[in-house]
């Protein structure tokens, strides 16, 4: 039974992303009214160009932005070209490294990708638009910011910020600079209201500190409501934060993570967390959703399944996430080496021990962490296990024109020879 009047609440209620939200009745009229109207309401989600990509771990208010849209609302993807220039203190222990103007183009380019992979972008009413917070922060003047804007801020209430108060709790250095951060973030809102009518911000709850700053702004300069809404921080049945495999981050864009590791990455999820998953990481309905969820044992692997490929083809298409479960069953289930592996090709098999395979696969950050495995016996060569840390590869390990390499039951790869 419909909880709010507005679509989206109701929807991210059910799917399990809702968190807090500043004025929940407020914002849930304002959506109401603009639902009813088919005017559409305008929410914005930012993300620092740090990277050239998105990864798993900001997939949530990313999904979150996707259903805005679903419900006829127009979704605003900020890149912070200027406030990546500083770094936001939120969950960091130390000041963020610079980056050059190169470099950050070349992520704001990859940004675009990954976000383009969730929402529809165009020229129509609610097709989703990028903007860039570089555009009105360049020609900034700082005295005028620091009388129209820095006036509206208490530094009392800053220090009682998370994302400040714990960085001083544990005593390490916070700069000038981090500490205008919530300032950068705040007036990035109100700029968004002024241009493009935008009255709420979507984000992880990581990021409160900074919402309510502009949501205050807001307020008092402007005498405009503006509404935060946040998603919770998804863990595992471990308390474990979702979206690291192994260490590695879980990337969204192609160039960094084949279709195959992706797919993965949601087949080998928890027993205890496919219903979770479900919700969050794929559009399936919840109907549909509540009959895998209620899946027991081996059965629980079909849910695991579709929830790898509803998340890939989201991601990656639906012919990328076919492939990829095509490669899982050739491997998993009839045992034979699928073409979407990770692979190696070496000009030949001279001298190249089985540790150099692996480390030069990437399964493995060193030598001494491979020969840690080969001792416990996790690594494989075409499904062997490897007892001899000194073994070299040859012409007789070639099988169909290939070598398979194995880390566990999970981490397979290919070497072949030029």
């Amino acid at each position: 039974m419909s909880t709010f009047k507005s679509q989206f609440i109701n929807i991210m209620v059910e799917r399990g992303f809702y968190n807090q939200c500043t004025n929940e009745s407020g914002f849930d009229d304002y959506l109401y009214e603009c639902e009813k109207s088919g005017k559409p309401a305008v929410g914005y989600l930012g993300s620092d160009p740090t990277g050239d990509s998105l990864h798993v771990g900001h997939i949530v208010p990313l999904m979150m932005l996707r259903w805005f849209q679903k419900c006829g609302h127009k979704p605003l993807t900020l890149v912070g070209g200027a406030t990546a220039r500083i770094g936001d203190p939120s969950g960091k222990d130390k000041l963020r490294p610079f980056l050059s103007e190169e470099t950050l183009a070349e992520n704001i380019k990859g940004l675009k990708k990954s976000f383009s992979k969730f929402l529809k972008f165009g020229n129509g009413c609610n097709d989703a638009l990028m903007v860039d917070n570089w555009d009105w922060f360049k020609d900034i003047n700082y005295l005028a910011f620091l009388r129209d804007i820095g006036t509206y801020y208490s530094v009392n209430r800053m220090l009682t910020m998370d994302s400040v108060k714990s960085r001083l709790e544990r005593e390490q250095p916070m700069s000038f600079l981090e500490f205008n951060y919530m300032l950068l973030q705040g007036y990035d809102f109100c700029e968004l209201y002024k241009n493009y009518g935008c009255r709420c911000q979507i984000a992880g709850s990581d990021q409160w500190g900074n919402i309510t700053s502009g949501t205050e702004l807001g307020r008092r300069k402007y005498d405009v409501e503006l509404f935060g809404f946040t998603s919770p921080i998804i863990t595992d049945s471990n308390g474990k934060k979702m979206g690291k495999s192994e260490g590695n981050a879980v990337w969204i864009n192609e160039e960094k993570l084949s279709s195959y590791d992706y797919y993965q990455y949601f087949r080998n999820i928890g027993d205890a967390e496919v219903g979770k998953c479900l919700r969050i990481y794929t559009d399936l309905p919840l109907d549909e959703i509540k009959k895998l969820e209620a899946l027991k044992d081996k059965e629980i692997n079909e849910a695991k399944k579709i929830l790898a490929f509803e998340a890939t083809k989201i991601c990656r298409g639906e012919e990328e996430a076919q492939n990829a479960q095509t490669t899982a069953t050739n491997v998993f289930e009839q045992g034979m080496a699928g073409g979407e592996l990770p692979s190696l090709t070496l000009p030949s098999l001279e001298n190249i021990s089985v540790i150099d395979a692996f480390l030069q696969i990437g399964f493995v950050n060193s030598k001494g962490e491979a020969r840690r495995l080969i001792k416990q016996a996790g690594l494989k060569l075409n499904d062997a296990v490897i007892t001899d840390e000194n073994y070299k590869l040859s012409s007789q390990d070639v099988i169909n024109g290939q070598i398979k390499i194995s880390q566990g039951k999970k981490k397979h790869g290919l070497i072949k020879v030029k």
